[in-house]
């Protein structure tokens, strides 16, 4: 065996190696949908089936009584391969959101597929195409670039509906097209002249796996806007569900404080008033928010409460730094499980302190309480509340949040969002 050989086989093995692989990771990766799973698996499947045609075509290459054999397997070979080209063609209209049936691109590379199998067909009872010696030796015919004419004008059919629908197709999915078709109209064009099908099928492997990654990465990132969009209507579920109780014990209040303090009660309303605005606010905000707001949104919270505990909440703010973004609902939720896990387990006054600061790296927010912190009676609510807060400045900030008890008694509960992000 020659050294051309050895690498035909070489080639050809890893071809085989390199489809299987392809298939399993159609089949595996999570985030692709169905359509673009399907498609896939089916043309790594068919770039399978031509390297294994090729591999046996080298296998029975040197038997000189294989020669039908080499004949019939050299026939779907040159079938197999044209099949991943017009592929592209479905790819490019389905991103589009084209429909094939009477669409121009899709009719005219049908036609030309059609030409190609009916040359292949023609190549089986002449040799002006290809031809197999009795003694099994394989030779071009005078008129084997013509056969290959069709598959040409496909790929340069695909490339050009590539690029006429670029401002329909994603960046990822153009270039991957691209990437695809652009090397493989190369190399076809020297097929015409010079015999390299083990380079041409070796070709659409490697393409036909860069275009795949940059599919997955496009998909990958819609995956990722998704479960966003799910973090955010959590958030919004649970801005709906405000605690009923707090709204009937602060309209309540307001109630009685209309004869005890009409001053007192008025700022109480405007307190709960921008309360209710930011809460409802944040239910149509789908980015972060300046902190500022959330700040606000949080001592409108804290008014209401004191109006109502005025001897038992304490709170102090140190909050020289609020140039930064948060997600909506980030302080006040955490705020709000502080004074209600405060005043629920002791009558003892609670007192809550709200810290920001800057950092070479980030901006922080600090929020420390002295109350009982979390009882192992409780519910999952607070626990959810502060999960969901940490899920939303992952997504949407790449920001922390960590908890710990207080030597002193009570939680803290920190953010960190790196500066890059707020």
């Amino acid at each position: 065996m020659n050294w051309i050989s050895i690498l035909y086989f070489t080639l050809s093995g890893a071809i085989l190696v390199t489809m299987a692989f392809g298939v399993a990771l159609a089949n595996l990766v999570p985030s692709l949908d169905k359509w673009n799973k399907r498609y896939f698996i089916t043309l790594f499947y068919l770039l399978f089936l031509c390297a294994v045609t090729c591999f046996l075509a080298l296998i029975f290459y040197s038997d000189p009584t294989k020669a039908t054999v080499e004949r019939v397997i050299y026939f779907f070979e040159s079938l197999f391969v044209s099949v991943p080209f017009f592929m592209p063609t479905i790819f490019i209209l389905h991103c589009s959101h084209e429909k094939l049936k009477s669409n121009s691109l899709f009719t005219a590379v049908m036609v030309l597929s059609g030409m190609y199998f009916i040359m292949l067909v023609i190549a089986q009872f002449t040799d002006v195409f290809y031809y197999v010696m009795p003694d099994n030796r394989f030779f071009y015919g005078p008129l084997y670039p013509l056969s290959l004419m069709p598959i040409s004008l496909i790929l340069i059919l695909n490339i050009s509906g590539t690029i006429r629908r670029r401002k329909t197709l994603s960046k990822k999915h153009f270039y991957g097209l691209l990437i695809y078709l652009v090397p493989m109209s190369i190399i076809i064009i020297i097929h015409m002249f010079v015999q390299v099908e083990i380079f041409l099928v070796f070709g659409m492997a490697l393409f036909a796996l860069i275009m795949y990654s940059l599919i997955i990465s496009h998909n990958i990132e819609e995956y990722m806007h998704q479960q966003r969009k799910i973090a955010e209507q959590r958030a919004n579920i649970m801005v709906l569900q405000m605690r009923p109780h707090f709204i009937y014990n602060s309209l309540m209040g307001i109630y009685y404080l209309c004869d005890q303090d009409a001053d007192k009660a008025k700022q109480v309303t405007l307190d709960f008033t921008t309360y209710l605005r930011k809460n409802f606010a944040a239910i149509a905000s789908e980015n972060t928010i300046p902190f500022s707001e959330e700040l606000e949104h949080t001592r409108a919270y804290l008014a209401i409460e004191q109006a109502q505990f005025e001897d038992s909440l304490f709170v102090s703010f140190d909050t020289p730094h609020i140039s930064f973004r948060v997600p909506p609902l980030t302080l006040q939720p955490i705020v709000e499980n502080a004074v209600v896990h405060g005043m629920r387990t002791s009558n003892a006054p609670i007192h809550i302190s709200i810290v920001t600061r800057k950092t070479d790296m980030a901006s922080e927010i600090i929020v420390e309480d002295d109350g009982s912190g979390f009882q192992t009676t409780d519910n999952n609510e607070p626990h959810i509340a502060l999960n969901n807060i940490r899920n939303r400045l992952d997504m949407m900030c790449n920001g922390t949040l960590s908890i710990s008890p207080r030597k002193e008694g009570g939680m803290s509960v920190k953010i960190t969002i790196p500066l890059a992000n707020s």
